[in-house]
């Protein structure tokens, strides 16, 4: 009589993503992690560290610091960073901003002009890989990407052109100037996001749990008053009890209203919704229908 094994859905989305991983370390010369302090890098970087145990990350943790960060987040960052002895890359936006090479926007906002800085620290590292917590279910421009997401050497992305990707097989082939997007948690959801944070006890910033802040109502969502994002003549502030379904851009990132104050509430909280937390909370998404494609297309993650 022979035994036989089933993995739970999330042991199942484990080994897929611990799978990939390894594939970028032994196809690529010299990958990185985007890590930011949000949920899905978060998870990303826990796998990664789980994939190669006991030894240290075999490459560096990337992040973009557009300067317009939630404090929480940084200080999560730069936590972990020290408690896993991990070689962080920044790539920072304000300092593009003084060189000259990439221009602020009028509304003030940062988060499209991260692409040229993020391509430049491509660059100017030689990462031929870059591995990020993207999912597919976020937005549907990131649903048409493949695991493998191949880029040319001007960093750009064509959605005409991908790789077939079958039986969990992968080519990272490239050219010198080209690289490759890697996107381990591709069919994980925002629930299985959570899921795994309440499985294997993960820490994250308190920003993503019900808190009391300062807010004004914006184009239907909740923004944050802070140092970056003040309202505007007719926005009146407000002390509301919010979570952030994500956290990005502080100028473009907005909260929900909850009182979901632990991870089990949020799943519970997320089990009921039917908005992305990206279309919830994200205003970058909202300047056209095609905005994330056409920012991936020049370059975005």
């Amino acid at each position: 009589m022979t035994s036989q094994t089933t993995l739970s859905q999330l042991d199942a989305l484990e080994a897929e993503a611990i799978h990939i991983v390894r594939e970028v370390v032994a196809q690529m010369e010299r990958p990185a992690l985007l890590f930011s302090g949000g949920k899905d890098s978060i998870v990303l970087l826990h796998l990664a560290l789980k994939a190669f145990a006991p030894a240290r990350l075999p490459m560096p943790v990337v992040h973009i610091d557009t300067g317009h960060n939630f404090p929480e987040v940084l200080d999560y960052r730069d936590r972990i960073v020290e408690q896993y002895d991990l070689q962080l890359v920044v790539g920072s936006v304000q300092a593009a901003i003084d060189k000259g090479t990439v221009r602020e926007e009028p509304n003030g906002s940062r988060n499209r002009i991260q692409t040229p800085v993020l391509l430049e620290t491509i660059e100017s590292h030689r990462f031929d890989a870059c591995m990020g917590g993207a999912r597919r279910d976020e937005e549907k421009a990131r649903a048409k990407e493949r695991v493998f997401s191949f880029r040319d050497e001007f960093g750009q992305w064509d959605p005409r052109n991908q790789r077939p990707e079958l039986w969990s097989l992968y080519n990272g082939r490239v050219h010198q100037g080209e690289s490759i997007r890697v996107f381990p948690l591709s069919n994980w959801t925002e629930l299985d996001i959570w899921d795994y944070v309440a499985s294997r006890e993960i820490e994250v910033p308190s920003i993503y749990l019900a808190h009391e802040r300062d807010v004004f109502h914006r184009g239907g969502m909740w923004m944050a008053a802070n140092e970056f994002c003040q309202p505007r003549e007719g926005e009146m502030i407000e002390r509301r009890t919010v979570r952030y379904r994500t956290v990005g851009d502080a100028t473009l990132t907005a909260a929900v209203l909850s009182d979901a104050d632990t991870v089990d509430k949020i799943i519970a909280e997320t089990a009921a919704t039917r908005l992305t937390e990206r279309g919830a909370t994200r205003g970058d998404d909202r300047v056209s229908e095609a905005a994330m494609e056409d920012r991936k297309k020049e370059g975005y993650f």
